[in-house]
């Protein structure tokens, strides 16, 4: 059954995203994601253009002579087939090249939305924490790849493969881009893999939704390329809003004398609109 508040709330933080990208405080953490995007897609179109004919001959080299009638259905196939393969080649590049950036970017919202700052953090810090976030993006292949492969041997069955096989496709992608960039906030709290997807499918309806608004702008040309930070920032608020009063431990931070954060028992009690430390409205449900 679906839930209407999650809908509601899965469109919410997909706008929220778009929102706090343009926050002055912001701005800067946001650039290096969107420049490394841009430079990663030019990349790979240079390497998929030059050697596109080759690819294509080679997919079509795997086809019987007895089926050469066959070669202009393969041609558009094959096209097909190395477009996802650019989607995907560039959809994980990106996540393993703008990991740390994207973990910064969401502790920098947190302290936004909170007041609150997490860590006192250095150069060094950051750097030694690159293998770490790293190998929390190789759990995130390990987890979805084996599922992505059985979905396309699916896709090869007679009728199942044409019309179940491309929802549920679909349906995984999103979830996996909810896990994808709700993982940022829960690893800067050190919270393991598992109890990440545990908590996100608590409310599956609203992941699914923000999921497969940011699946869909990874689709459209020039949005693909900005989408990245917004799901960061929608996803952390989400984190702030949804799943922080349960999971965040202050103990385990240094935080600052001043923080304006408030505490589980002072949010709850105001209710779930947060405000940042300058006092102006970055969320407003």
């Amino acid at each position: 059954m679906i839930a209407e508040n999650e809908v509601k709330s899965g469109f919410h933080y997909f706008v929220t995203g778009w929102h706090l990208i343009t926050q002055p405080g912001l701005r800067r953490f946001v650039v290096m994601p969107i420049l490394l995007n841009i430079v990663l897609m030019i990349g790979l179109l240079w390497i998929f253009v030059t050697q596109i004919r080759g690819m294509i001959d080679w997919i079509m080299s795997f086809l019987p002579n007895w089926l050469d009638w066959l070669s202009s259905v393969m041609f558009v196939t094959s096209l097909a087939m190395i477009l996802i393969l650019f989607y995907f080649s560039f959809a994980m590049l990106s996540g393993f090249i703008a990991a740390p950036f994207n973990g910064l970017l969401a502790e920098k919202v947190e302290k936004m939305l909170t007041g609150e700052v997490l860590l006192d953090t250095n150069i060094a810090d950051f750097i030694k924490d690159i293998p770490r976030m790293l190998a929390r993006e190789w759990q995130k292949l390990v987890y979805s790849v084996p599922i992505y492969i059985a979905l396309f041997l699916l896709g090869f069955m007679p009728i199942l493969g044409q019309t179940a096989v491309p929802i549920a496709a679909f349906l995984f992608g999103a979830w996996m881009m909810a896990i994808q960039y709700c993982d940022y906030p829960f690893d800067n709290h050190k919270i393991s893999f598992r109890t990440m997807r545990v908590k996100l499918k608590e409310n599956r309806t609203q992941s699914l939704i923000f999921g497969s608004l940011i699946t869909l702008c990874t689709f459209t040309p020039v949005i693909n390329l900005v989408v990245i930070p917004v799901a960061v920032c929608g996803a952390t608020a989400m984190w702030v809003d949804t799943y922080r009063r349960e999971l965040y431990n202050p103990k385990q931070y240094k935080t600052t004398q001043n923080s304006t954060a408030l505490s589980p028992e002072q949010r709850n009690a105001a209710g779930t609109d947060i405000k940042p430390s300058t006092g102006n409205d970055v969320i407003s449900k």
